[in-house]
């Protein structure tokens, strides 16, 4: 059994990703694995893991339980009925652009890990980056003005045009369904600071992402301004690590930490891989200002949710 002290890792890029060795991933690792694996992922913000054939859904679902509780997605229902969130490209599930998981609700969750299970015979790279290096990257006007700012993320917004959907797919009913009735069933809309302080390592992260879609107190125009300026320095190769997958892949991500985006390069051919989200904690600012729903302003119960009774009101 692999041990915290043999645990072997390999850099996959110069600021974010490793390459775990000699793991077979499932239920039944030793705590000293797992306490290993939790303190590669803090440090490295993604891992990934070839070789992981013999999972499925369960047991994809006993690894997760060993890093955290599964939740499911807000809106969208689970392939498993439980915690497992599929992505289909023949469905039009493509996540091609940059964002953060869940961000829309307030505690959104602190990893994902996502299984391939069928792949393109090229293309379908995933890319990570690394939001505490972006952090870093910024001047220090810059940091001091992003460390005071707020945004608000929603999950009701442009699904065709955000995902560079072709034609076909963007008036397919299927996908609008997907996209319009499904994914935006429930809309919510949350406050986030733009610079979360990560609870275990105490590094300040930029939250952005597709889903943040303007700064408090800010017109439309100079958000999307201020948003594009700090959304740059996460994109910057060098924040970047690019994972071709193989079946089989599995990759585990610190989602308070990190962005990343499914590279749409391989056209009709299928890609079929799986996600368990765990369950996260409300991030705070700077200031120690946590986030809050704006709405609805009386939340369903989710996962990803707080109770009301903690919410402020919106309009505070």
């Amino acid at each position: 059994m692999t041990t915290a002290v043999d645990l072997r890792l390999t850099p996959a890029a110069g600021r974010i990703g490793a390459i775990v060795h000699d793991v077979r991933l499932g239920g039944d690792l030793s705590a000293e694995t797992v306490a290993a694996i939790e303190g590669a992922l803090y440090r490295h913000k993604v891992l990934f893991f070839r070789g992981q054939q013999h999972l499925d859904d369960a047991g994809q679902e006993a690894f997760a339980r060993l890093l955290g509780q599964p939740v499911g997605h807000p809106t969208v229902p689970s392939a498993d009925g439980r915690y497992i969130f599929e992505l289909d490209a023949t469905k039009g599930v493509r996540a091609n652009n940059w964002h953060t998981d869940v961000t829309f609700v307030p505690s959104y969750p602190k990893a994902s890990i996502l299984r391939a299970l069928e792949l393109p015979e090229a293309g379908g790279s995933t890319v990570w980056a690394n939001t505490a290096a972006a952090y870093q990257d910024l001047p220090e006007p810059l940091k001091a003005l992003a460390d005071g700012l707020r945004a608000v993320h929603t999950n009701d917004y442009d699904y065709a045009a955000s995902l560079a959907l072709t034609p076909e797919l963007a008036e397919n009913r299927e996908v609008a369904e997907l996209f319009r009735k499904v994914f935006v069933s429930t809309a919510f809309k949350t406050e986030h600071p733009v610079v979360r302080v990560h609870p275990v390592t105490g590094e300040r992260n930029l939250l952005l992402g597709a889903f943040a879609q303007r700064i408090q107190g800010v017109s439309g125009a100079d958000s999307r301004a201020l948003i594009g300026i700090f959304q740059r320095y996460v994109e910057r190769l060098e924040n970047t690590v690019r994972w071709d997958w193989q079946v089989g892949d599995v990759a585990i991500w610190d989602n308070r930490a990190t962005q990343h985006y499914a590279v749409n390069d391989y056209g009709d051919q299928p890609r079929l891989v799986r996600r368990i989200t765990l369950d996260g904690d409300l991030p705070v600012g700077v200031d120690g200002t946590p986030s809050r729903l704006l709405e609805p302003t009386e939340p369903p119960a989710v996962p990803g949710l707080v109770p009301a009774e903690q919410l402020e009101p919106a309009n505070s």
